[in-house]
């Protein structure tokens, strides 16, 4: 089978709005997938593009089609800029996933802003990106779409576990992929180490510190979403009503509460392992370490966390594939992880010119 070779570019903005991450990838297809990453950055926000990114959720129509406007642009100039830097690298694409503002699938909403044509005509590329919205009109989640990668990338591990601003997981079930969102992670974290002075809770050490408290932790763990069989996924709005309530009517102490939801999410995604079986986990929660020690802990699983690379950037990297595949006329989304009405190949292409 002939070898064929894709050098796409891969752009990711998380929930947890640590920044955009670009992910410059070579993929080769010959019996299946290989990639090598060439280069990867994470470009944080702009104080003032993390503070408009928090409060999207929170805009009217006319001012989130402004805001889409701009943050598409600013995008561009990202990307542009990162391309710029390696201008020896022809790319055939630039795949981006953009940034969700609103995922209410219930609802048949998911929408992600920067997913605009002239994302094309300022970087210059040829552009693939808005992949969860044909899913949703399709009956699906919309979400989570990184197990199609896990399938095609990672399939020496049973679990591939994300740690972002959400966990989510993927394997495979009775030779098919399924994957889901299991609870919220650096959402809640990075909000109360707000709190505390920081934008984060550096290696779970404030958590770490402090004591459980042990009656929050139980109606933490009680919360109706965990009971329920996928496909589910979650967004931001749910946070806000299901959790920082919750929290906030019973603890007042942010380190307590980082010290109890690390436990909380540890037990909830402990309950979804077999024992000794391998788990990829990537996103910025792998350099959780008191996190990732209690998840050890109490699961018996066998956890690996990758080489920087991949922990930091396997969404970016995941992205570019499914614009290839995309680009392919191949099946990126899978009815068994969304719950779809079908597989399908989703994803809208623009040209370099917009016409």
């Amino acid at each position: 089978m002939e070898n064929q070779t894709y050098t796409v570019l891969g752009v990711m903005s998380g929930t947890s709005l640590d920044g955009v991450d670009l992910a410059l990838v070579r993929f080769h297809h010959k019996e299946g997938w290989t990639f090598d990453i060439l280069d990867a950055a994470t470009l944080a926000y702009p104080s003032d593009w993390e503070q408009k990114l928090r409060k999207a959720h929170q805009l009217g129509s006319e001012d989130l089609e402004i805001l889409d406007i701009a943050y598409t642009r600013y995008l561009g100039v990202v990307i542009r800029e990162f391309l710029g830097a390696h201008s020896s690298v022809e790319i055939d694409a630039v795949c981006s996933h953009g940034h969700t503002v609103f995922h209410q699938p219930e609802k048949g909403i998911t929408v992600q802003i920067g997913n605009r044509e002239e994302l094309a005509a300022i970087t210059g590329k040829k552009v693939v990106c808005d992949f969860r919205v044909q899913d949703v009109a399709l009956g699906g989640q919309g979400a989570p779409l990184v197990p199609v990668g896990d399938m095609l990338l990672f399939s020496d591990f049973t679990y591939c576990l994300n740690l972002g601003g959400f966990a989510n997981i993927s394997l495979a079930d009775k030779g098919q992929r399924i994957a889901y969102d299991i609870c919220a992670v650096n959402t809640v974290l990075n909000h109360y180490a707000h709190k505390l002075g920081v934008p984060y809770d550096k290696g779970g050490a404030l958590a770490k510190k402090h004591v459980v408290n042990e009656t929050l932790l139980s109606a933490l763990n009680k919360i109706a979403f965990y009971e329920l069989e996928p496909p589910k996924s979650l967004g931001i709005e749910w946070v806000e009503k299901e959790i920082f309530p919750l929290v906030d009517g019973m603890e007042k102490d942010p380190g307590v509460i980082l010290a109890t939801y690390s436990r909380h999410v540890a037990e909830i995604i402990a309950k979804e392992l077999r024992l000794k079986e391998r788990v990829l986990v990537t996103g910025g929660g792998a350099y959780n370490t008191f996190l990732i020690d209690t998840l050890r802990e109490l699961s018996n699983a066998e956890v690996t966390v990758p080489e920087n690379a991949v922990v930091e950037f396997k969404e970016a990297v995941v992205f570019a594939l499914l614009g290839v595949l995309k680009l392919r006329g191949e099946v990126n989304c899978l009815q068994s992880v969304t719950g779809a009405s079908k597989d399908h190949s989703s994803g809208k292409v623009y040209n370099r010119l917009i016409n």
